[in-house]
């Protein structure tokens, strides 16, 4: 299925597959890609308020700020930044889902290298934990940078990871192993996150990470 954004007052579009929109957009909110103009991440961050949930709206607003791996993407730059879509909030006041978008973007974060890293952050903190940081490399006493966890406490040397589909392959076990020594012997904990962790609002992950604190010596209300 197809959206389009079709002028207020243009003439009316009927194809199959398509959902037309008639709304304000300005020239700044549209790009084009491969010759085809499309409204900008943060345009469509804003858009998609309509139908997202508020979590479904951070995962997406943490995808578009957060800074890209070259090595990986091909890109350095991030798809938009936190003052674009709150530009966007701004500029629409009265638009459909603008309730949801002021709420999302309270929680967006830079870092994020995954949905599911967004919605446990969101349940970690929802459950009255610390908030972690997102992808802050490990340096030990001698300055020396190590890996990066997906989620981390440095005041209480915890590093979350959450192993998705791609932790199964055989290669990235190796890697996975190698990792958890590394832990060991930096005198961090490593707290391991899977799938089945994050069903039930991702209780059992929380509880996990809330054990791995307190364990560390935090205590509620600190």
């Amino acid at each position: 299925m197809y959206h389009v954004i079709r002028p207020e007052g243009a003439a009316h579009l009927n194809r199959p597959h398509v959902i037309v929109h008639r709304m304000k957009l300005y020239d700044d909110e549209i790009t084009l890609l491969d010759g085809i103009p499309i409204t900008t991440p943060e345009r469509t961050w804003l858009d998609l308020a309509e139908m997202l949930t508020v979590d479904q709206l951070v995962v997406a607003g943490d995808s578009c700020v957060r800074m890209p791996r070259p090595e990986l993407e091909g890109r350095e730059a991030p798809l938009c930044s936190l003052q674009d879509l709150q530009r966007m909030i701004d500029r629409h006041k009265g638009k459909r889902g603008i309730r949801k978008a002021k709420e999302a973007i309270a929680l967006i974060r830079v870092g994020s290298d995954s949905p599911q890293e967004s919605l446990l952050r969101l349940a970690i903190v929802r459950a009255g934990l610390p908030e972690p940081e997102l992808n802050v490399p490990i340096i030990d006493d001698a300055g020396t940078r190590h890996h990066e966890p997906d989620l981390s406490y440095r005041k209480y040397r915890i590093g979350v990871e959450y192993e998705g589909e791609l932790h199964g392959e055989e290669g990235q076990i190796v890697r996975d192993i190698a990792r958890s020594e590394k832990y060991t012997a930096l005198g961090w904990t490593e707290v391991r996150i899977s799938k089945r962790h994050m069903h039930d609002d991702a209780k059992a992950a929380v509880a996990k990470v809330r054990t791995a604190l307190l364990q560390a010596g935090w205590r509620p209300g600190r």
